[in-house]
């Protein structure tokens, strides 16, 4: 087996296990907090729709009452186990399906409350001021009760839409995959690359699939455009290396004649979870390593390879994770991977999360041309269409999606094959394959 430089990512695990028990106290705490806030929610919602209600057949009030208190009970007992027991409850597919429920159902119900609440807040301050300013008392009582139904109806409005648009971003839109094509001129690039085809995935997060089908439809679309190049800009899997076990068959299809690259991306470690002992984590991370082997991905580690084409060179380089936001780590070494290729004037590097282009590799390595990475996922949710971006991950990384440019280089951010747990689907920002065609300048 290959030997990897994995002493800078296997640093201080004693201190490092200390700080994750830290992190599942303060989880413990936010587990709670988090349940009170459910509980809230259902006993608004409920006592506002009964109160609609109320001329509604007998046994609609009652089913209410039932739905309430089982919805209620099982996701409140879920999550607890799931805190106890450090996310090992019932397994991963299972708490793949709870999450999404809970998401299809409660989101859109914390919304519909917002409304809610809004209409008591105004109805009280009515009540307040009316003794203060008799131009309330001149309000019709029609007036007022309208106003209260609009915003009741509302209410109902806006919880039905958002519970729509993320059970469509669940079912469809997790695995609705797109191919997004562009064209590079790079400067001093060799006659022999002109025309040269990459093609990108990133953040798979093999733990978050549930439909091996469309998985492997999206494998097809990449093979089918027969790239030259493969490259994979990190984040495997969610928290540990077995989840990628079930689909290794799927991803190993994928080849290139000119050769097939990857780098580890911030989930790539094993830092998401809470691990027995420093050796079963540090276990995880060879396996890792393996499963790289496995997939026929040459896993470049701070490294490079020279891509050769009728004599003429090209330079590929792919560092460890290396950002700047977050639970971000910085274990990349562009000096180490930049080793034996100065003098090849076009360098492509793989570097997961995009904060590192204006952190490091803009203002210290001007020469290399392009940079490809992902880790945002575009958030997973806002607009894309032709023209218009947004999505709220925009005001914490400044290049979040698709090319952007600055003097003579280039970084290309992917917006994720996959999605992570956290919500388990998409909307408006799809999942992507990215294919680009390089051109002489």
């Amino acid at each position: 087996m290959r030997k990897y430089p994995t002493n800078r990512i296997q640093i201080s695990y004693l201190c490092e296990h200390h700080l994750l028990s830290i992190y599942a106290m303060v989880k413990y705490w936010i587990t709670w907090a988090f349940l009170s806030i459910i509980f809230l929610t259902d006993w608004y919602f409920y006592r506002n729709l009964r109160l609609r209600l109320k001329n509604a057949p007998a046994w609609l009030r009652k089913g209410l009452i039932i739905l309430q208190f089982v919805m209620g009970a099982f996701y409140s007992t879920y999550f607890i186990a799931d805190t106890l027991s450090q996310g090992a409850i019932l397994g991963r597919h299972f708490k793949i399906w709870v999450i999404r429920s809970f998401f299809v159902i409660y989101i859109p119900k914390l919304i519909g409350t917002g409304l809610l609440i809004l209409e008591d807040v105004i109805i009280i301050g009515r009540r307040l001021l009316k003794k203060r300013r008799q131009a309330w008392e001149g309000l019709s009582q029609k007036s007022r009760i309208s106003r209260s139904e609009f915003i009741s109806k509302a209410s109902i409005v806006v919880t039905g839409l958002p519970l729509a648009t993320m059970a469509y971003g669940i079912s469809k839109g997790s695995h609705d995959y797109h191919i997004k094509r562009l064209s590079l001129n790079l400067p001093n690039l060799p006659k022999a690359f002109d025309g040269l085809r990459i093609a990108q995935l990133s953040d798979i997060h093999a733990g978050s699939f549930f439909n091996k089908t469309a998985v492997q439809g999206g494998v097809d679309m990449l093979l089918a455009e027969k790239p030259d190049i493969f490259c994979f800009t990190g984040d495997l899997v969610n928290s540990q290396t077995k989840e990628m076990e079930p689909y290794l068959d799927i991803f190993k299809q994928i080849k290139a004649p000119l050769g097939s690259f990857s780098v580890l991306g911030n989930h790539d470690y094993g830092h998401y979870k809470y691990w027995d002992s420093n050796q079963a984590k540090a276990k995880n991370l060879r396996y890792m390593l393996k499963m790289h082997e496995l997939l026929g991905w040459d896993l470049l580690m701070d490294e490079n390879r020279i891509i050769q084409v009728d004599g003429e060179s090209l330079a590929l380089l792919g560092v460890q994770n290396w950002g700047t936001r977050g639970k971000s780590f910085k274990y990349g070494r562009l000096d180490s991977a930049l080793e034996g290729v100065e003098e090849i004037p076009n360098k492509i590097l793989l570097s997961h999360d995009p904060s590192h282009w204006d952190a490091q590799i803009r203002p210290e390595f001007p020469e290399i041309q392009l940079t490809l990475a992902g880790h945002t996922h575009g958030m997973q949710c806002g607009i894309d269409v032709d023209g218009w971006q947004w999505s709220p991950i925009k005001y914490v990384y400044k290049q979040w999606m698709d090319l952007y440019q600055e003097g003579d280089q280039y970084i290309y951010v992917n917006r994720g094959f996959g999605y992570a747990d956290i919500f388990p689907g998409r909307v408006g920002i799809l999942p992507e394959i990215t294919l680009i065609e390089l051109k002489t300048a």
